[in-house]
């Protein structure tokens, strides 16, 4: 989260719409934003009310959205993620860089291109819910901040952090 906000800058309002224990909203809310912080699951931060961000959406949302979604779902995530923001709008999805593959991804890819893709040059640990000792710490994945600005068209911009 640190390296995607030394290169951009969003609404003050963000929606983290996965935001599990808060690992990325607590960045984010450090940083001065103010976090609207939801999950289908609540595990102890954010909204105690579970939201299915697939299938619900918040009224008259100004802001933008930041999440690391589960990864079977990110597709899904980054089509719901983009109709619920206004034109304009930032949505900053941290994926596997493998994101970029697939020929259903290359049609939506082809209609939504991301704005910039900030692919980390040095490999990231990441772990669910935070649990860091359960997983590898020198791993072979390669992970990326995708931002989109919703309407924007034309090529995406790569650029490497880190």
């Amino acid at each position: 989260m640190e390296l995607l906000l030394a290169e951009e800058q969003f609404a003050p309002v963000v929606w983290e719409c996965a935001c599990g224990e808060g690992h990325l909203s607590k960045v984010l809310e450090a940083h001065g934003y103010e976090v609207i912080s939801t999950d289908i699951i609540y595990r102890g931060y954010g909204d105690s009310e579970p939201l299915d961000f697939l299938k619900e959406t918040l009224e008259d949302f100004e802001g933008d959205i930041i999440t690391n979604p589960p990864y079977k779902f990110a597709l899904e995530f980054v089509q719901q993620a983009l109709n619920s923001v206004k034109p304009g709008r930032k949505v900053a999805m941290f994926l596997k860089l493998q994101f970029l593959e697939g020929k259903a991804r290359r049609k939506f890819f082809e209609e939504n291109p991301p704005k910039v893709v900030y692919v980390s040059s040095s490999r990231l640990n990441c772990a669910m819910n935070g649990d860091f000792e359960a997983y590898p710490t020198n791993t072979a994945i390669c992970y990326a901040w995708f931002v989109w600005e919703k309407g924007y068209k034309g090529d995406p911009i790569i650029k490497w952090i880190n």
